[in-house]
């Protein structure tokens, strides 16, 4: 299993979290939506890592950077559990699941469940 994008920080998944609700915004419009306080140009920098990183894009509207995602929060999250995965557990998704069911995490209904969605993607 491989992840196709690299781990980011804090500051960048809320940033991510904004562009991801709100669909597209300038960095001057991420910073009034966000709880922290930060001026502009380490939002700019931040949504520039991101772009280096392959998370957003950008497009220029009237000399204005204009930043939205591209890559869902559900892709975002995918490659977050494989690296998971392959950090802690050999790379071996069953192993993964074994110790969200061991921890009481992830119970037999849930499988069950995750198993039915699988069996009707496979027909």
């Amino acid at each position: 299993m491989k992840h196709s994008l690299p781990p980011f920080g804090d500051l960048e998944h809320e940033i991510l979290a904004l562009l991801w609700k709100h669909g597209e915004l300038t960095a001057f419009a991420a910073r009034q939506k966000l709880a922290r306080k930060l001026k502009d140009p380490t939002i700019r920098t931040v949504l520039r890592r991101l772009e280096d990183k392959g998370y957003v894009a950008h497009t220029v509207v009237s000399g204005t950077f204009v930043y939205r995602p591209k890559v869902s929060a559900e892709t975002t999250a995918a490659d977050a559990v494989l690296n998971v995965v392959e950090k802690f557990c050999g790379g071996s998704l069953e192993r993964a699941l074994a110790a969200l069911v061991e921890a009481g995490l992830v119970d037999s209904k849930q499988l069950a469940l995750i198993v039915d969605k699988l069996k009707g993607r496979a027909r």
